[in-house]
């Protein structure tokens, strides 16, 4: 099969297509035929060398949606044929608090989905919504189910709520987005970008503030009637979260999936006790948290953000792509 391999770490010009052995299922394994995979900032730290456990060469890459084409012994026969979704966290534990230390996340160590084939363990295959393209199947995986976990059962948002998700326009901040909607919330937004700001409007956002603007926080509680949100779904931490616990509504929580902006310079932590905040990490989910999160598109009331599909040869290009951070949703590399 054809393959983007790492066999060093370094530049985007380090991915190379490449001839590879074409995986074999073994016990409780199937092979997916690869129709789309989806880039996560993880590709990028790996490839640069900055990630724990690395290993070349190595297929990079955690999001893939494809069809079954081989099928291991004590895999289910119904299987075969079927398109799927691939949740790529594994090994999660029998915690669903929080993972197991075992689990792990396709594409390192195991070869990925930067190829036309991968083999995985037939339980984390997940039937594909009939209604979403390959492509769109392929962005859900690691983002979707990471909006998931942070906005369900972390923050636990409601209906009515008012929510704020900071840095609008990575893969995470738009599927928090439509899933907060989607649960009848009132979604505020934040960007350096304008653009990145109507574009979140088309996907419902209620509100945007341009985070390079010094009032930035009171425009988000304006926005929200002077109470400021209920809940503040986070990834950019630094002095942005320190200002997401100034303005939060007493009572509210805040769910961190990230901290692009590094620790914040000074917090305030008599606001945390006194507003009697809930602060919280959220990392990947379980199993039942993928299959739900899948539920979502279901109906094709929603569909994911796909910013730009790149042919499998043109990897490094996709990669080029994500470190400009111009994007608005997932960046897809077409498999066939």
């Amino acid at each position: 099969m054809k393959a983007i391999v790492l066999h060093e770490k370094g530049e985007p010009e380090n991915l190379k297509l490449e001839d590879w052995p074409d995986p074999e299922p073994r016990p409780g394994e199937v092979v997916v035929r690869l129709q789309a995979a989806a880039l996560n900032h993880r590709d990028v730290w790996i490839r640069k060398g900055m990630y724990a456990g690395l290993k070349f060469p190595i297929v990079l890459g955690s999001d893939g949606a494809g069809e079954v084409v081989a099928l291991g012994d004590e895999a289910p026969k119904e299987l075969l044929g079927q398109s799927v979704v691939i949740n790529p966290g594994m090994d999660w534990g029998n915690d669903p608090r929080v993972q197991h230390k075992s689990f792990h996340i396709l594409g390192l160590p195991d070869d990925g989905t930067y190829a036309q084939f991968v083999r995985v363990p037939f339980e984390y295959c997940h039937a594909k919504p009939a209604g979403l393209s390959w492509e769109e199947a392929s962005a859900i995986p690691l983002a979707g189910l990471t909006a998931y976990r942070a906005v369900v059962t972390r923050a636990r948002v409601k209906a009515g709520d008012n929510v704020l998700v900071t840095g609008i326009g990575g893969g995470v901040s738009t599927f928090a987005l439509q899933i907060a909607k989607k649960l009848g919330a009132n979604v505020f937004v934040t960007s350096g970008n304008e653009e990145k700001i109507e574009r979140a409007r088309e996907l419902g956002a209620d509100g945007g503030a341009n985070y390079k603007l010094q009032d930035w926080a009171q425009m988000v509680v304006g926005m929200t009637d002077g109470d400021g949100p209920d809940v503040v779904i986070d990834s950019v931490g630094g002095d942005t979260l320190a200002k997401c616990i100034d303005i939060i509504k007493p009572g509210g929580r805040i769910a961190l999936y990230g901290a692009t902006t590094g620790l914040p310079k000074t917090v305030d932590l008599r606001r945390i006790f006194w507003k009697q905040l809930d602060i919280c990490g959220s990392t990947m989910g379980t199993q039942d948290e993928f299959a739900a999160m899948l539920k979502l598109y279901e109906d094709g009331s929603i569909k994911p953000a796909v910013d730009k599909v790149f042919p499998l040869a043109e990897a490094a290009a996709s990669h080029e792509r994500m470190e400009e951070a111009g994007q608005f949703g997932k960046i897809v590399l077409n498999c066939e």
